[in-house]
């Protein structure tokens, strides 16, 4: 099943699953482009707790679900499940989604920062590749740096679409500790808060991000 909506209304799945008199989610009406492709990874505990994997192509966030999340393991491959393209505003969202809505629960901004495209085809190719079924990138984040790629292997004419989001080995650029955070652990890149404190209104303290804008912090040891 394709989550993504029609080239003409490239929200309107992300739109159809929302009220937005209820959830405080973005509607995507006011974000620009940034200078350089962007990227968000989120921690979103739903139904089931996951990471979503977002990349900004063509003026929205083209998105997946990684169950297990991200790893900077060469030799983890990690299923990720295409959702609905999210506005840009998205990259922000912090917060507790209402009870009753789609993905009701809390969200944290775990990374956060740039992309590039890897390959002959450049930024204007990406998208295209991406449709293809394969393509490789670099991410420039707070936490995450190096070399990944996303290779479609379920197309999804008999059931749900898959992919496998992987490390690429030998490129470089790696974030300390283990492979991939404890998710119920893990600080977010814009608040320093962890899931729990997002739920109990645990307020951040703002922070340099490096050169991405202003991020906050909360009190407390960091984590991943």
């Amino acid at each position: 099943m394709n989550e993504r909506g029609t080239d003409g209304d490239r929200l309107a799945r992300y739109h159809g699953k929302r009220r937005f008199d209820t959830t405080d989610e973005p509607r995507g009406e006011s974000a620009a482009p940034a200078d350089e492709p962007s990227f968000v990874i989120q921690i979103h505990d739903a139904r089931r707790l996951h990471f979503d994997f977002r990349l900004e192509v063509d003026g929205v966030l083209r998105s997946w679900a990684v169950p297990r999340g991200p790893s900077t393991d060469p030799g983890d491959k990690r299923l990720a499940v295409p959702t609905e393209d999210h506005p840009l505003e998205y990259r922000e969202y912090e917060g507790v989604i209402a009870s009753g809505e789609y993905g009701a629960g809390p969200v944290i901004v775990w990374d956060q920062g740039t992309y590039r495209p890897l390959g002959k085809g450049g930024v204007a190719g990406f998208a295209a590749a991406l449709d293809k079924g394969h393509a490789s990138f670099r991410l420039d984040g707070l936490k995450l740096r190096g070399a990944y790629a996303l290779t479609r292997f379920h197309d999804g004419r008999n059931g749900s679409e898959a992919w496998l989001l992987v490390r690429k080995s030998g490129q470089g650029g790696t974030r300390s500790g283990p492979a991939t955070p404890d998710p119920r652990r893990a600080r977010s890149a814009r608040t320093g808060r962890t899931l729990s404190q997002v739920v109990r209104g645990t307020p951040g303290r703002r922070m340099p991000d490096h050169g991405n804008g202003s991020v906050q912090r909360s009190e407390g040891d960091d984590h991943a």
